[in-house]
């Protein structure tokens, strides 16, 4: 079996005893629903990619342009991937090409928009920075300024629905 709340595993004992108590209690979904009631209604591909290029044109315009933006089902949260930025180059015609693409976890499909725009930021902040660090964080915050409380809802959401299945 694996480990209760390993999206969980970097928080602090204390924090992850509350989520505990609350998955015992069967409150977290209810918690969950609370603070963010309604799912978001970008569930088509075309409709993300409307949706990233709109946060993409607001907060990185001079960042290199989005080839791709698709939900994937192949990305597997347990892989401890939620999205993918992708970066190919090539040398096409003696001239070098790249590409950028961002894959969102198809989970993300049924969830509430907050998270999903948290996921977006992050793999947004990939076309600027690559390695997480902390000019990286930063770069999310400034993007979103809840960000790591949203991170971590969203660690939240996904241990409900691992455990209890659907919250929405």
């Amino acid at each position: 079996m694996t480990e209760p709340l390993k999206y969980l595993a970097a928080y602090a004992p204390d924090l992850k005893r509350q989520a505990q108590q609350m998955l015992a209690q069967k409150t977290l979904a209810d918690y969950l629903r609370t603070k963010y009631p309604d799912c978001h209604q970008f569930t088509r591909d075309h409709e993300l990619r409307d949706y990233v290029q709109a946060l993409k044109s607001r907060h990185m315009k001079k960042s290199a342009p989005l080839s791709k933006v698709i939900y994937d089902n192949k990305i597997h949260v347990v892989n401890n991937a939620l999205g993918l930025h992708t970066y190919v180059s090539r040398v096409q015609g003696g001239k070098l090409k790249s590409k950028n693409e961002i894959r969102i976890s198809a989970v993300f499909k049924k969830s509430p928009e907050a998270f999903l725009k948290m996921i977006v930021v992050h793999e947004l902040a990939h076309l600027k920075e690559k390695a997480h660090n902390k000019a990286f964080y930063q770069l999310c915050q400034h993007m979103l300024s809840n960000y790591h409380q949203l991170e971590l809802d969203m660690r939240l959401y996904l241990t409900e629905l691992e455990i209890n299945g659907e919250v929405y």
